[in-house]
This record gives C-alpha cells, sequence and structure tokens, in this order.
C-alpha cells in the first residue's frame, strides 16, 4: 500500500459518509476494458462501473462528444429546448416502439417517475387503483418509493414507515400473480432481468402471461431495464428478447456510457396522465448528459454491436457452464444471457472476488453467493479466457481447502 492510498483511505475515512464497502484500492484511469489504480498496477474491470460503462473507458467518441458539448454548453434548464435532448428522446422513442421519453439523472430516479406516472394514469380511472406489484429479490432504487418497490426487506429496514400501495409476489410464478392482482391493481413493475437479485431470467412465456394479466386488469407494466438494458441481453432492450412491449421501460446505468443520466419511456396514452407542473427536473437530461447519451444511442444498437455482445456472452457463459461441470460441488448454477450472467456459488463469493481483485480482475458478487458479471460490451474472448482462466483457479484452490 503506497503513501498516496493511505493519504486517500484517510481522507474518505474523515470525510465520507460510510455507505460503501469498499475494496482497498485507489482505481485512476481506464482504457477499453481495464483499468489502472494510482500505483499503476492494471486490473481486467468485469463490473464495468456496475453495467455502467458500455464502451468502456476512454471511448473516442464518448469522449469526443462530452468535450464538444462541455465547450458548447454544459447545462439548460429544462425550461428551455436543446438539440442533444431532443435527439436522444427521439432515438429512444424509435428503439422503444413507445411514445415520449422524459430524462431524470439516475435509474432510481427513473423508477421514482415511471411509479408517479402509473399511479397518476390510474387514478384518474379509479382513486382506489393505486397497488403496484412487484417482484421478491428485485432491485429498484433507493428513493423512498423505489426501495420501497424493492422487494429485498433488509433495504427497509430502520426506514419506515414506507409508503403504501406496494405488494410482492415470486419472479416467474403466473399463478401467484394472479391471485395478488385486481382491478385496483395500478401496475406490476419488474425488472426483465433480475440483476442485484441474483441474475434470474424470465422463465419461457412467463413475461408474455405478465402482459396479458395487465391487459386483462387494465394494469400498466412497468419494465425496470436500468441493468439489462442498452444491449446488455444482446439486444438493445431486454424485452425484445421475450417478445414483450411495456408500457413504461426504465433505463440508467449504460445510457451515457458513464455520465449520470436515467429516463422512463413511455406509451403516449400514459404520457398523456402527466400534465406541466406534474414531474421535473434541475439536471436531468442536460445538454453534456444527452450529447453522451446519443453517442450510446448510436452505437450500440448496431446490428454488429449487439451480434458481438450475443456471441461474446454465450461464449462466456459456455466457458463458466465448463467450470460448473468441473467444480459441482462449488457450482450451483449459472444463468443470465448476453453480458448480464451470474454463477452461483455454494460457497460466499466475497472470498473469490477478493483474492480475483489481487491477481488484477474486477468482478463482483451479489446477495451473498452469486458472482455477477456485467463487463464493458465490448470485452473480447480473449479478456473472457482471462476471467475464465483465474476462476478455474481460485475455484481449485477453493475446492483444495474449503476451509479458506
Amino acid at each position: 500500500m503506497s503513501d498516496l492510498d493511505k493519504k486517500i483511505f484517510a481522507e474518505d475515512k474523515a470525510s465520507y459518509v460510510p455507505v460503501f464497502q469498499r475494496y482497498k484500492v485507489v482505481l485512476d484511469h481506464g482504457k477499453g476494458a481495464k483499468v489502472w489504480d494510482v500505483d499503476g498496477k492494471e486490473y481486467l474491470d468485469f463490473l464495468g462501473g456496475i453495467a455502467v460503462n458500455v464502451l468502456g473507458h476512454d471511448d473516442p467518441r464518448l469522449v469526443d462528444a462530452i468535450t464538444k458539448q462541455a465547450h458548447k454548453m454544459l447545462h439548460c434548464s429544462n425550461l428551455y429546448y436543446t438539440q442533444p435532448q431532443a435527439d436522444a428522446a427521439e432515438k429512444l422513442v424509435k428503439l422503444s416502439g413507445l411514445g415520449k421519453t422524459f430524462f431524470g439523472n439516475s435509474g432510481a430516479e427513473a423508477n421514482e417517475g415511471a411509479i408517479k406516472i402509473a399511479r397518476k394514469w390510474a387514478t384518474a380511472q379509479d382513486p382506489e387503483k393505486v397497488q403496484i406489484l412487484t417482484a421478491w429479490m428485485s432491485f429498484h432504487g433507493r428513493t423512498y418509493a423505489t426501495l420501497t418497490a424493492t422487494g429485498q426487506p433488509h433495504y427497509q429496514e430502520g426506514l419506515g414507515p414506507v409508503p403504501g400501495g406496494f405488494d410482492y409476489v415470486h419472479y416467474n410464478d403466473l399463478d401467484e400473480l394472479e391471485q395478488k392482482m385486481s382491478e385496483k391493481t395500478c401496475a406490476v413493475m419488474l425488472e426483465t432481468i433480475q440483476g442485484e437479485g441474483g441474475v434470474f431470467t424470465p422463465a419461457p412465456g412467463y413475461l408474455e402471461g405478465v402482459r396479458k394479466l395487465c391487459d386483462k386488469y387494465h394494469a400498466l407494466l412497468i419494465l425496470d431495464e436500468i441493468q439489462a438494458g442498452i444491449g446488455r441481453s444482446g439486444k438493445f432492450f431486454a424485452y425484445q428478447k421475450y417478445g414483450v412491449k411495456p408500457d413504461i421501460v426504465t433505463l440508467a446505468k449504460g445510457l451515457a456510457g458513464g455520465v449520470p443520466i436515467g429516463a422512463f419511456v413511455v406509451t403516449d396514452e400514459v404520457a398523456r396522465a402527466f400534465a406541466p407542473g406534474d414531474h421535473g427536473t434541475t439536471f436531468g437530461g442536460n445538454p453534456l448528459a444527452c450529447a453522451a447519451a446519443n453517442v450510446i444511442l448510436d452505437t450500440v444498437p448496431q446490428p454488429k454491436f449487439l451480434q458481438h455482445v450475443e456471441e461474446t456472452g454465450a461464449y462466456f457463459k459456455a466457458g463458466l457452464n465448463r467450470l460448473a461441470e468441473k467444480y459441482p460441488a462449488l457450482v450451483k448454477e449459472v444463468r443470465g444471457t448476453g453480458l448480464i450472467l451470474g454463477m452461483e456459488l455454494t460457497i460466499p463469493g466475497n472470498a473469490i472476488v477478493n483474492k480475483a481483485l489481487q491477481k488484477g480482475f474486477i468482478l463482483n458478487c451479489t446477495v451473498g453467493k452469486v458472482l455477477r458479471f456485467i463487463p464493458p460490451l465490448i470485452v473480447t474472448n480473449d479478456q473472457v479466457d482471462a476471467v475464465l482462466g483465474v476462476l478455474d483457479e481460485l475455484l481449485a484452490e477453493a475446492s483444495e481447502h474449503p476451509e479458506k
């Protein structure tokens, strides 16, 4: 540990609210799917800022667009029009097949806005049509409404009272969902692919069944694609992989490649529920963020780019499955699609993550035992092989020395 590391650790401890369990690494810069710390050590980044750096680090197109826009205008009140915002909104509408876009600053804001407009739409028909159903093990954000929508009670502990009107069902269970729904159901809100909860994909026919139930009870289908969207599944929107169309889709993370932004996209019918003054933001959709988003929206939807995600993801998943076969006592299951993949272990995953970090690999563990892989979408098969190699090494070590 260098003197610079120690200095930064001390400053953080003295001045920053301790809500993150940080690793003892101070990152300094990156290029492609690699990053370097302040001491010059190189790491292969298979976390990608938690599914944010979709074009990797220091992408020249993204850097150039941000630089040019910074010279022109960083921020403009939403009381005025800007070309970057108009362009980004139009692109999202065309890509989604929906009607209108709203930009915020984060995934939580995107989901908060989706909840607000859904309730406004529903209560205009019936003041008691307020129930929103979400899934156990979901994650939708950390604002009060979104942490209540999140089906993991530990996120809500000590923060009550939380907003009412939310009920929970098990993901992939259509029978339970139908039992909970009624004419008072405002919306069903689901992650198309559950990310933070352990990388769970929808069972065949599940999302189609959810869509039919929403239509039956005149409720909205909200799909949270904050983690699974922006090409990560191999389609620009993950719902396109499963043959459904939501009434509202939410996005953030990779939407501007690392610049803070969030968005919800809605049908024209739902958009009419909001009038001027019903919602707003100071920073959301500012020219800088939208200039960055336009690069992503021009790049990721390209067929060759999405084909790369599909093929690299399939190659990676096949490699993870080989490891599962090799270490059946340590690997319970491999899940996911494209470049949102999970390997559920029978042992705590943080030990693997920590040892990988020491060897120069940035990995991630969620819900205790699931290694979650959400790297930049530009990763190569050679880089996948490197990660598979270190996983093989660490699983072999864990198999030989289970007490460690």
